[in-house]
């Protein structure tokens, strides 16, 4: 790997609005990096991914380097749980388990389509669940699936700081 992009050299190449979140290319780089357009490209899952130097940059990573002039320690969340804000005020440094707190929505093979919610077909109830300090926690199961989703966003509130909800 190349030597790691500095905050100075994505200055040079880009300038970022913190208003909006959008990275400007300040120089043409390339056929697709148009100097004064707008850089990057929506990546498979939603993220804008801007090509700087040979490689792909999560534009969410380059907004701390060039607002800090150092790369986040950790994951970047997303405060409102949409990838592609990449305002810098939606967004944080955060650990792993801050960042997977503040899930916004169910995972598509959720039949529910409720996060923290599932259906107990050998009961015929919704089973409200959620993970807190490393264990699995058992909320109860109810007659329907937004009874259980109360419970669950109550205990979500309640058990993940990371939680935006």
């Amino acid at each position: 790997m190349s030597t790691q992009l500095t905050a100075p050299r994505l200055r040079e190449l880009l300038s970022y609005n913190p208003d909006n979140g959008v990275f400007i290319n300040r120089v043409t780089r390339s056929g697709k990096a148009v100097a004064n357009r707008i850089a990057g490209s929506l990546d498979a899952d939603g993220y804008v991914q801007i090509h700087i130097c040979g490689r792909n940059y999560k534009a969410h990573r380059l907004a701390f380097l060039y607002m800090t002039g150092g790369w986040p320690s950790g994951p970047v969340d997303h405060r409102d749980g949409k990838t592609s804000n990449n305002r810098w005020k939606n967004l944080r440094d955060a650990t792993p388990s801050i960042n997977s707190q503040n899930q916004h929505s169910a995972r598509s093979d959720n039949t529910t389509g409720l996060l923290g919610v599932s259906y107990d077909v050998s009961r015929g109830r919704y089973l409200a669940q959620i993970s807190a300090g490393g264990k699995k926690l058992n909320l109860g199961r109810y007659a329907t699936s937004a009874d259980a989703y109360v419970v669950y966003l109550a205990a979500k509130r309640r058990l993940h700081e990371g939680n935006t909800l």
